[in-house]
This record gives structure tokens, C-alpha cells and sequence, in this order.
């Protein structure tokens, strides 16, 4: 039977929040918490470490703790950059990546000394596929690709098993986006022959046996071609984590499967803004904020309007009150940010309702909220011993550890 960990993604150590959250979690019962190197910079990490000073030793001991390597993001690309780790695949501007075992060695430092441990329950290799993405992209031979791949994986297995004998690591894995892709895409990273790269890298080291025990990999409502490398895993005495529990994807489309409240003050708010905004010099502001309450319903996953607050909404913000007076200004700020917060919320309820409507097939039957359909389609399924959800609130947990009451 499945049960739930706490997915880091996205939590910082200085969101006060997340800690609450991380920290009733783990006093609702939760014992597996799923972390990265590039999560929040290192601030997951360091958030994680921040909360396991709340609790004694006999509670420590009991979490297990995995985070994985692979990503060159935020100051580790800007390290790059000056000193230039190796086997890199450049995937975006903002985005490297890496599986070289020189690089895999000092991330485990860093996230060892993040999370104040000496050794870490289980250390997976952070979606590999970047490499097929890049091979892709320059028309390489499938077999020439994937032998590259498993070449690459292979050199990263051994560098693993011999982080197991030095004792920095009690097992290893792999988590992939990879594995849930259709055995016809492009993209689809093989799984059949990992755990003998395993047995061949744990001989290389010098180990008796191989130490590969995980695989991580997105399976929900709506994607289920997963299941089969879960089912696989199974067969094999792998431990089977799923990520993206709630955030599902189809037709080329991301859905978020979570109803959410209309928030109270939203018009309130609105209005309060837009009676600040009513002059010639702030007009394009009014213009501004009048546009994006028109089109609030608009988004269909809270994540593209995140996305488009970055990249189009907060450049116009800062061009339309660029000259104004810092008296004024600082009140200003106020009201907008109190705008911002109320029309994100805005935007789930909206995306929220939109999604019910174009999945109704999926929550036939099911008379809960989507989230809870969601999730306890997946506390049913017999080949998954993890559901990775991130819960960044403490309200998200509790809602979430009552599916298992």
C-alpha cells in the first residue's frame, strides 16, 4: 500500500510556511521526504535540515531522506560558468545539465552539508533524458544516442556505488520524466537493462552487490503509461516514487487536478486599486490591472499564469510606476501586492473550475474534490510505494494526510 512523502519542490528555507509545513507532516506521520540540489537553489535542502532540529533522535532516524543531482541552475550555473563542469548539456539559457561523476561528487557534498547529514538514504540521478533532448535536437542515430545515454548513466552508476562503499549514500536510483513517455517516443528512456548497468558498475567498485533501489517517475489520473515501469520496478524489488501526483498532463496541456475557494476578497481588492489608479499618470496601470481581470479565466493551469506574472505581467507593473514619487509609491506597492495575491488565487478557482469541465470523464463517479479523486486513485494502485506531493502549506497537509485516516 502506498503512502505519502513530502515533495520539496519550490519550499525555501525562508518561507516560514513551508518549515510549519514540513514540520506538521512529519508529526501527521510522513516519513519520506523527496528533495533535490536544485530545488530553491539548495534552500529545500536547507529547509529540511532547519526542521529536523525541531525533533529528537528517534524521529530523525525514522525519515528518510532522498534528493537528487543533475540540474545547473541559479548560482551553480553561474559556477559553471567561471569554472565549467564536465559532460554538460545545454538545454536553455537558464537550464544545464549534468550526470559526469565529477560533478555528481561535489553536489553530494553540498547537499550533504546542506542537510547537515554524513550520509544520505538514497541519491537519484536527476531526469537524464537531457542528454536525449540534446541528441535529438542534432539528428543523432537512435542507437548511437542511446548507447551514449547508457554510457553516461553507466559512468554515473559507478561513481554511485562507489559513493555507497565511502558510506556518503545508502542506495541510489533514478528519476525520470522519461519513464512515463510511450515506448514509441523519441524521448522514452528505456528502463529493462538499469539494473544490470548496476550489477556491472557495483563489480566495477568492488561491491558485492548493487546498491540501485529506486525509481522516481510522474504517474496520475491522467498519465498512466507509467504504470508499466512501475510494474517493472516491482518485479524487480525496486521502490517505485511518483511525482506529479496532481499536476497532469495531456493533448499537449497541463491541468492541475485541485479545486480551490473563490477567494472573498478578490473584487474588494480590485476595486480598491483600480480607484488608486483612476489618474492620467497611472493609467496604463489601471489599463493593466482592468486587462488581466477581464481575462483572469483565461489560464488554464496556475502555473502558465505564474510563468506569465514573470515574463509579462511584473515588466509592465514596473514600467507603468517607474516615475513615480517614492511617497506615493510605497502605498502603491501595497495595494498591488495585496492585487497580486488575491488574483493568483483568482486564477486557480478559475483554471480550477475549467479543468472539471474538460476532465468530467475522469471524475465520473468520484463525488469528492479532484484532488482527493486524484489522489485516491493513486493510494489504490499496488505497484507504487511512494506519492511524492508537495505540500507547501500546512493546510495542503493536513487535507492530504486525511486521505490516509
Amino acid at each position: 500500500m502506498s503512502t505519502f512523502a513530502f515533495g520539496t519542490y519550490r519550499v525555501s528555507d525562508e518561507n516560514l510556511l513551508h518549515i510549519e509545513a514540513l514540520k506538521e507532516a512529519i508529526e501527521m506521520g510522513v516519513r519520506l521526504i523527496d528533495t533535490a540540489t536544485n530545488y530553491s537553489d539548495g534552500g529545500a535542502e536547507r529547509a529540511i535540515a532547519r526542521v529536523m532540529g525541531f525533533f529528537e533522535d528517534e524521529i530523525r532516524d525514522e525519515i528518510k531522506i532522498v534528493s537528487k543531482f543533475g540540474y545547473i541552475q541559479g548560482s551553480k550555473l553561474l559556477e559553471h560558468k567561471e569554472k565549467s563542469f564536465e559532460d554538460v548539456v545545454e538545454f536553455s539559457p537558464s537550464c544545464y545539465h549534468s550526470i559526469a561523476p565529477s560533478f555528481l561528487h561535489d553536489e553530494l557534498s553540498a547537499s550533504l552539508e546542506r542537510l547537515q547529514l554524513n550520509s544520505l538514504e538514497c541519491y537519484l540521478i536527476h531526469n537524464p533524458e537531457y542528454f536525449i533532448y540534446e541528441a535529438l535536437k542534432k539528428k543523432m542515430p537512435k542507437d548511437t544516442m542511446l548507447d551514449e545515454m547508457f554510457a553516461r548513466i553507466y559512468k554515473a552508476f559507478v561513481a554511485l556505488e562507489e559513493e555507497v562503499k565511502d558510506g556518503r549514500i545508502k542506495s541510489y536510483g533514478i528519476s525520470s520524466n522519461a519513464f512515463a513517455k510511450e515506448l514509441q517516443d523519441p524521448e522514452f528512456l528505456p528502463y529493462e537493462d538499469l539494473i544490470t548497468l548496476a550489477q556491472r558498475a557495483a563489480r566495477e567498485a568492488g561491491n558485492i552487490k548493487h546498491s540501485f533501489t529506486t525509481v522516481e517517475l510522474p504517474i496520475n489520473l491522467l498519465e498512466r503509461e507509467g504504470l508499466k515501469c512501475a510494474a517493472w520496478a516491482k518485479k524487480n524489488g525496486l521502490q517505485v516514487l511518483i511525482s506529479r501526483p496532481l499536476n497532469a498532463q495531456k493533448d499537449g496541456l497541463m491541468y492541475r487536478l485541485a479545486e480551490y475557494e473563490e477567494p472573498k476578497n478578490y473584487y474588494h481588492t480590485l476595486n480598491d486599486l483600480l480607484e488608486i489608479c483612476e489618474n492620467d499618470q497611472l493609467q496604463s496601470l489601471y489599463n493593466l490591472i482592468d486587462q488581466m481581470d477581464m481575462n483572469k479565466h483565461k489560464f488554464g493551469f496556475i502555473g502558465e499564469y505564474d510563468t506569465f506574472l514573470v515574463t509579462q505581467i511584473l515588466p509592465h507593473i514596473k514600467k507603468a510606476i517607474e516615475n513615480i514619487s517614492q511617497e506615493v509609491l510605497d502605498v502603491l506597492l501595497e495595494y498591488i501586492d495585496r492585487f497580486l495575491r488575491e488574483y493568483r488565487d483568482m486564477v486557480a478557482y478559475e483554471s480550477s473550475k475549467t479543468t472539471k469541465t474538460a476532465l468530467k470523464e475522469y471524475f465520473t463517479g468520484c463525488n469528492k474534490k479532484m484532488q482527493e479523486c486524484a489522489l485516491e486513485y493513486l493510494l489504490s494502485l499496488e505497484d507504487i510505494d511512494y506519492i511524492v506531493v508537495g505540500m507547501r502549506k500546512p493546510t495542503y497537509v493536513e487535507e492530504v494526510m486525511s486521505l490516509k485516516s
